[in-house]
């Protein structure tokens, strides 16, 4: 009976709904800034009416007004001046309206205001939000995403070639990446640098992005190290772009069809590297080409009454689609690289004959339905594939010469050879092909209980199949080139099931604290290991203390093996490898305070990351080796700072500085105890911790922004990188493993832009709207930087690290135009 009586009582509220809103219009519409970005949270109110509404994550919002009657609308915004507009509508009528802010130059008093909004993160641990307009401007060899990552604190890549990234002391595969909540995937390329092709995430279809560094919540997948969490725009109205570089261009359309229905978003990407590759030591004809497409599609399949009384759709088909297509090929012909010191210069100079070729085409897809069954109740399905099929061919011959160089000024012989230390020649061959599909499908449902009270819960299931093959071998003479000659013929194919799923639950204890908490669960077919993984997060504050909120974080994070680190150097699988497991714990606190009159943040974190069971692996050159038969255990730990706000009224600059220690303990390796007096070997013993390929002692991070005080349109963009020496040491040798210290990575990209703004009416409809155009100097204190090193023998017997540099001093010109 009750539920009857509640269904008629549905019933009659929605007759008496139906019949107001006969009566009803409806405004809606969007807040931009000058630029045409929305404005996030702008208040929109009616004059003399208690009605009230804020501006979402699009800048969008709906009014449901009275028809036949006049209103005066205002629009407010911190920062930018206050805009009225009267309104009057017909019965029934939508009309959709376009407000544009402008910025003012009076500060304004300070207001506290205790709790949240929907975009704070003051609720979770080591979050960081971040404006995508940044990742167009920041001055970078590519227009790609990951760059702006490395200005935060705990990032690193030593690679300006490379889109990877190193979070608190974890290697590259292990960040996660999702994109409206769908996640995507790497390729399973075997080199990276300057053989990568461009990143997943497209900077121009980006509206909203959040980046944590560790103790994440349960909903997020199961990896080690980060979570990329992208949100791509739905369009509301036509809009496009075209950019381009010495180094590249991009192209994207949106727009909207079907009465509003329909929402397309469409990008295309090349990348062309050779203006950047001709700076390296080794010269030769390069001809990299990377390029991809990627769409993201929205349909609302919500009813009409619904549309027109919510901006937000009930019901909506999603799609998001990406094909990469990346050649690479280069002929190397000489290389001459100097190194060494005051008292002793060496050089190695090498001829090259061959070339070396990697192509690699990837699919990925993703369909997703999501419904709002009540407002407190959501659920969706997603649908996901991906295939990418790899090939890797190089006939490479390589003749050296390694000689001393006379350091004497004056001498006519100066800064030449003077004497050989070595000659000989090296000859490499590899034909590898790998093609991998992966299909998953998924199911999320979201509960908020109340106001606060929310659940969350959601199940995966997904086939892999991978098929491998390797053939490679390499010769050298006496003189010893590289250490070793390797050979490794082998074929590898590799089916298997993975389930993963999780449950969380995010309690309000007051306006002031937040308590998250959850589980994970993984099962893998290939090592048949269930992992359950559980986490909470804890985050408040003080009434005495309203600046200031702390944060708590601890929980088991857990990686199990995809491919690569199934096999080892010989191309073999090993299937009974366990997983990666990494304990979480995480404390800090953030302090938001007004200078100036203006708003800025300071966020401090200690983190300590203990992994009982980790996979090592060797970086030989820009080639990544993992050692699936090696057990070990790691730990990782450190202190991350991160100092933002406008420094300069209305752009948003930071400061980011970490400290990072992180090591590891090798099952097998040993230390060779000598006699001091006969040098002979007395024992051998295990060499316990050390560091880890990922060690730094120091990241230090800069992005800042300026403009002309009298002009905003003339801007500076300045983006600093320095990082202490990774260690390094001969591959193949898991005794000499993190030998050596490697140098400092150092680098400064500055850039110098002005915008070009065309303001119409809104009845000129789709057309030029602004011009972008940038000067930059890429590396400009000309650093050199060091990636590798190659390993020469001399007649001695002596061995010497041959540094392998990265890219020198660049200009590069690019340009945006929007329309």
């Amino acid at each position: 009976m009750k539920s009857c009586r509640g269904w008629g009582l549905g019933f009659v509220l929605m007759l008496v709904s139906f019949t107001l809103q006969a009566q009803q219009a409806y405004l809606q519409g969007v807040v931009q800034d000058a630029r045409q970005n929305p404005l996030v949270g702008a208040t929109i109110s009616v004059q003399n009416k208690s009605l009230t509404t804020s501006s979402d994550t699009q800048g969008r919002f709906t009014l449901a007004l009275e028809a036949n009657r006049i209103y005066i609308v205002s629009v407010s915004y911190i920062g930018y001046k206050t805009i009225s507009q009267e309104v009057q509508l017909l019965p029934q009528e939508k009309r959709f309206v376009t407000l544009e802010l402008q910025e003012v130059n009076s500060q304004l008093q300070e207001v506290r205001v205790l709790g949240r909004s929907a975009t704070d993160t003051r609720d979770q641990v080591s979050i960081t939000r971040l404006d995508p307009r940044l990742t167009q401007t920041l001055p970078a060899p590519f227009q790609e995403f990951n760059k702006i990552l490395l200005t935060l604190p705990g990032v690193t890549s030593n690679n300006e070639l490379s889109s990877s990234y190193s979070v608190r002391g974890g290697n590259f595969d292990e960040n996660l990446v999702y994109v409206n909540g769908m996640e995507v995937y790497r390729p399973f390329l075997n080199v990276s640098g300057q053989q990568e092709g461009l990143s997943f995430v497209n900077p121009d279809l980006v509206q909203d992005v959040v980046f944590s560094s560790g103790g994440w919540q349960p909903k997020y997948g199961d990896k080690l190290s980060s979570v990329l969490d992208i949100q791509y725009r739905t369009p509301t109205k036509a809009a496009a772009s075209v950019s381009g570089s010495l180094t590249g261009g991009s192209v994207h359309a949106e727009g909207t069809a079907a009465k509003g229905r329909f929402g397309f978003l469409v990008g295309a990407r090349h990348k062309n590297a050779t203006y950047l590759l001709n700076s390296l030591e080794v010269e030769g004809d390069y001809r990299p080409k990377f390029s991809d497409v990627q769409t993201y599609l929205t349909y609302d399949l919500s009813s009409e009454e619904h549309r027109t009384a919510y901006s937000e759709p009930k019901t909506q088909l999603s799609f998001l689609g990406s094909v990469a297509q990346n050649n690479y090929q280069v002929r190397p012909e000489t290389r001459e690289t100097t190194f060494g010191n005051q008292f002793q210069t060496l050089r190695l100079l090498v001829g090259y004959d061959g070339q070396e070729q990697m192509k690699y085409t990837t699919y990925q897809g993703s369909l997703r339905l999501q419904h709002d069954f009540t407002s407190t109740f959501r659920a969706e399905a997603i649908l996901s594939g991906l295939y990418s099929q790899e090939r890797e061919v190089r006939d490479l011959e390589a003749g050296y010469r390694f000689c001393d160089v006379m350091p004497t000024p004056g001498v006519s012989s100066f800064n030449k050879c003077a004497g050989e230390r070595g000659v000989g020649t090296r000859y490499e061959f590899a034909r590898n092909r790998l093609r991998a599909s992966l299909q998953t499908f998924e199911i999320r449902a979201t509960w908020a209980a109340s106001a606060k009270s929310q659940f969350s819960g959601g199940i995966k299931g997904g086939n892999e199949s991978i098929r491998d093959a390797l053939q490679e071998y390499s010769f050298q003479d006496s003189s010893d080139y590289v250490f070793d000659l390797r050979s490794l013929n082998s074929q590898q194919s590799l089916s298997s099931s993975r389930y993963q799923g999780f449950a969380q639950h995010q309690l309000t204890l007051d306006s002031l604290k937040t308590l998250t908490y959850g589980v994970r669960f993984h099962y893998w077919s290939v090592n048949r290991q269930l992992s359950i993984s559980p986490r909470v997060q804890l985050a408040l504050q003080y009434p005495t203390l309203p600046s200031w909120s702390f944060k708590m974080a601890a929980g088991m994070y857990v990686q199990s093996p995809l491919y690569r680190e199934l096999r080892d150097v010989q191309g073999q699988l090993n299937k009974d490898l366990e997983n990666q497991q990494s304990w979480h714990f995480i404390t800090g606190s953030e302090y938001r305070f007004q200078k100036w009159g203006r708003p800025f943040k300071l966020t401090a974190e200690a983190f300590y990351k203990y992994l009982p069971t980790v996979i090592p692996y060797e970086q030989d050159n820009m080639r990544i080796r993992y050692l699936p038969n090696v057990n070990a255990t790691a730990y990782a730990m450190g202190v991350d700072v991160r100092f933002n706000g406008e420094f300069i009224k209305g752009e948003e600059s930071w400061f980011s500085v970490g400290f990072l220690r992180t090591r590891e303990n090798l099952m097998g390796d040993s230390t060779v105890v000598r006699d001091p007096q006969s040098g002979e070997v007395v024992k051998k013993e295990p060499k316990g911790y050390i560091r880890r390929p990922t060690d730094q002692l120091l990241n230090f991070g800069v992005f800042f922004q300026d403009h002309l005080p009298n002009n905003p349109t003339l801007r500076m963009y300045l983006n600093i990188v320095f990082s202490t020496g990774l260690p390094f040491g001969p591959s193949g040798d898991i005794n000499q493993r993190s030998s050596f210290p490697g140098p400092a990575y150092k680098r400064v990209d500055i850039g110098f832009s002005k915008l070009i703004t065309l303001r119409g009416t809104e009845s000129a409809g789709f057309g030029f709207k602004s011009l972008w155009l940038s000067l930059e100097v890429l590396n400009l204190i000309a650093a050199n930087n060091v990636i590798s090193y190659n390993y020469v023998r001399d007649y001695n017997g002596y061995t010497y690290a041959v540094p392998n540099y990265l890219t020198g001093r660049l200009v590069n010109v690019r340009f945006i135009a929007k329309f």
